[in-house]
């Protein structure tokens, strides 16, 4: 049961339907969409839910589903039923392209139907099809939609004459016309033209005498008549005679292929079907895929535990700003099943109501619903809803009145399969009378164990959801400080209106506010300000909390790096030694060969001093060889070439000479990366040098044996332009990107595609997902680039 009748219109799930019909590429998934119902039958619930995130599955894997002719057959089924009747060309051409989608359906199935069970039951409403039809239209019809010459034999022939005859015709045309050029019958600029379906000559009326023909129009001005000459009118009544026969013919094909047709249309009617709730799903899947919609676990019990649930239309509403949505966290179940949400005005609480009450209302009638995959809900029978202004002129009914109906039919109906939705209850009314009526409300709606969320600035029901089991007490957060709302609900704490500090920080007089705390009470306010302190508290550690973790994090990935270099360090050394070491090996092998030589060519001298001074001094050559030269270590000669630095672009740090890459600009912070350390520095301590003079100095380094990472840094940029390329080029430049910078630990990584028609983002993002490197992918930010931009984190 749902209540009221317009609860769709109350809900905006009227703006839903709007959005999915935009998303069908036919009427007849729009037809679809008018038929969407709430139900509480859990099967079909979980079928239509399961094919909706089967169709989201294709969607993402980029598989080639057929997206186009997906067209109401219907009127044309209609058409042939009657004996005698036939289709026309056009017609017959939209029954060839929607037999030709069904096909690549069908095709589609076949192939991938293990991965996608629910959507390929749905081919049983093409058990009865047979494709042997489209084969015999596609002999018939072409490509364009037009019959084909070969079509029949009787055809092929008139259309061959027919082509000869308008040879033939426009040849004596041509000469004829000439002629009359070269007389000067013709305006200047004239050329022949068509008139009744018949060639004519543009002949200048005072010539019109001269030549012996038919005048079948003249210009507007009276000047120029239009001429079939004599000699020509012959074969133009040959001409029409053949086309009259190509009609004829025509039909007696279109007839026959109808008749063919015809036994056909039960058949073709189930497929029209099929046709329609593929359009339909594949509309939902969209819709889903846009609204980042999930499928939560469907469970018997009646539960509700949704993580990161969002209002869909707020959050385009809010996307089309530049802003983002706070998600809400919501749970109920088991001993708190009816929520009463409390807070200041403007505090996010009707919001949060409406949320609910559209993601259970999306989610009964099929949709997948914005909210994290890990989300449970259960299916309700009865749904009732009281928002908003519901008085009557004409039954006389005040507001208060129309919410004091909706109240009755909510508890004489309601029962443990009812979720409800009361916003600003007991609201209308004097207070004290309200807020007793609406607190004893309340209690019988939480007796007959009813699901629900309902809002509130009473405080007499934020009491009652504190004493009674089955009742929670819910607060919209809020910053006191400030004076402005968080959106986060937090559950098991009601939440302070607070009108006094909004009041004092307004600017009202001392006089009254303190006249107002008299008034309402001292234990009230007592109350109200300890709900005050919590909140604030709440969000002193809120932000404390934020902070370390931040600091944390930041110092997991200090010391992760600080390990990382550790190690290359280690290995660096090691590597150093162990080539010193082959080094000094093979040099003192050289030296004890010589020492040898030297001593064998003493021998052999026989000591003569003249020998030995000889061999004294070539080992003194030899000694200076081998010496070691005192090499000086000096700084790389890099030319600073200054300008404007900009990302990609290579920086000295000026105040201890280290050589980096910009990765990215924030007003005066940049962020630069260090062979494998990442850093932030202020714009001032750089200055920009030549990417030239740094490849040169690496090149030479790596020549005298050694292997550096900063060369392989130095040639690889974090940012990829993909923009101006086509679809088949840019699919190796993408996997050679990611793997460049997981090989070299680059974590985030900048993919420039421009928005256009959508078509390299969504070749990019596809090939990205199937990427085991790729942690996370999102849109950059709106100022710097938006949906044109895609920024990869990899694992």
């Amino acid at each position: 049961m749902l209540y009221p009748p317009n609860l769709e219109q109350k809900i905006n799930f009227i703006k839903i339907k709007d959005l999915l019909k935009a998303e069908c590429t036919s009427t007849l998934g729009q037809d679809y969409v008018d038929k969407v119902s709430f139900t509480s039958d859990y099967n079909l619930v979980q079928r239509l839910l399961d094919q909706t995130e089967e169709f989201r599955q294709i969607l993402i894997s980029g598989e080639s589903f057929p997206s186009s002719h997906f067209t109401n057959l219907t009127p044309y089924l209609d058409k042939a039923k009657l004996e005698g009747a036939f289709l026309e060309q056009d017609e017959f051409y939209e029954v060839k392209l929607a037999l030709q989608t069904l096909r690549g359906c069908i095709s589609f199935f076949q192939k991938y139907g293990e991965s996608y069970p629910t959507l390929s039951a749905l081919l049983g409403l093409l058990l009865d099809l047979d494709l042997n039809l489209l084969k015999s239209i596609d002999q018939i019809i072409d490509e364009k939609g037009k019959i084909r010459s070969n079509a029949s034999k009787e055809l092929q022939l008139i259309r061959t004459q027919l082509l000869y005859e308008e040879g033939r015709l426009r040849k004596v045309m041509e000469r004829i016309f000439k002629e009359a050029r070269a007389k000067g019958l013709t305006p200047e600029d004239a050329a022949m033209t068509i008139r009744g379906g018949r060639m004519v000559i543009p002949v200048a009326a005072e010539n019109k005498r001269k030549l012996r023909g038919f005048i079948h129009d003249e210009s507007a001005t009276g000047q120029t008549v239009f001429m079939e000459p004599e000699e020509a009118l012959d074969i133009n009544n040959e001409i029409r005679d053949l086309e009259y026969m190509e009609k004829r013919e025509i039909i007696r094909i279109l007839t026959r292929l109808t008749d063919q047709l015809r036994p056909a249309i039960p058949a073709l009617k189930k497929a029209t079907n099929f046709l329609g709730l593929m359009d339909f799903i594949r509309a939902k899947a969209r819709f889903a895929m846009k609204t980042e919609s999930h499928k939560p676990e469907l469970v018997k019990e009646r539960t509700l535990s949704w993580t990161r649930a969002r209002h869909p239309l707020l959050e385009m509403a809010l996307k089309a700003q530049g802003k983002e949505i706070v998600p809400l966290h919501v749970k109920l179940g088991g001993h708190e099943r009816l929520l009463v949400i409390s807070g200041p005005n403007a505090g996010g609480k009707s919001v949060t109501l409406k949320t609910v009450a559209l993601l259970q209302y999306m989610l009964q009638c099929g949709l997948l619903i914005p909210v994290h995959p890990d989300s449970k809900s259960s299916l309700f029978d009865h749904f009732f809803i009281d928002i908003g202004d519901e008085q009557n002129l004409e039954n006389d009914l005040s507001t208060y009145s129309s919410h004091l109906m909706s109240m009755k039919h909510f508890t004489q109906f309601a029962n443990k399969k009812t979720i409800l939705f009361i916003d600003e209850f007991g609201t209308g009314t004097e207070p004290q009378f309200g807020g007793a009526i609406a607190e004893s409300i309340l209690l019988a709606l939480n007796k007959l164990g009813a699901f629900g969320v309902i809002t509130t600035h009473y405080g007499n029901l934020k009491q009652v959801a504190n004493k009674n089991q089955g009742l929670v007490n819910g607060a919209m957060r809020y910053d006191v400080d400030r004076l402005e709302p968080i959106y986060q609900l937090e559950i098991g704490k009601p939440g302070s209106s607070f009108a006094l500090e909004i009041a004092s920080k307004i600017g009202l007089s001392k006089e009254i506010l303190n006249y107002a705390k008299d008034h309402i009470g001292e234990e009230r306010v007592r109350y109200d300000r300890l709900l005050t302190q919590l909140e604030n508290e709440k969000n002193q550690y809120s932000v404390l909390l934020k902070e370390v973790k931040d600091k944390d994090k930041l110092l997991q990935a200090r010391l992760k790096e600080y390990n990382q270099l550790k190690e290359t360090l280690e290995l660096t050394k090691k590597r150093y030694i162990q080539e010193a070491k082959l080094e000094a090996k093979a040099l003192l092998d050289q030296t004890n060969k010589k020492i040898e030589l030297v001593i064998r060519e003493i021998k052999e001298g026989n000591a003569e001093k003249e020998v030995t001074k000889q061999v004294r001094k070539e080992l003194e050559v030899f000694k200076e060889t081998v010496k070691p030269e005192k090499v000086l270590l000096k700084d790389p000669e890099i030319q600073v070439i200054g300008g404007a630095i900009a990302v990609g672009d290579w920086v000295r740090l000026k105040d201890n000479g280290a050589i980096a890459e910009v990765l990215a600009i924030k007003n005066k912070d940049v962020d630069i990366t260090i062979g494998d350390l990442k850093s932030n520095v202020k714009l001032s301590r750089l200055e920009k040098i030549s990417k030239t003079e740094v490849k040169k100095e690496l090149k030479a380094v790596e020549r005298r044996g050694g292997y550096n990472t900063n060369e392989k840094m130095m040639d690889f940029s974090s940012n990829l332009d993909l923009r101006g390329k086509r679809g088949e080029e840019v699919l190796p430049l993408i996997q050679t990107f990611i793997d460049e910078g997981f090989m070299l630990g680059v974590k985030n990584l900048r993919i420039v595609h421009g928005k256009g028609d959508g078509i390299l983002r969504e070749i990019t993002r596809n090939l990205l997902r199937t990427m085991p490197q790729v942690g996370r992918m999102e849109d950059e930010h709106a100022d710097r680039g938006g949906a044109g931009v895609t920024l990869v984190t990899l694992k």
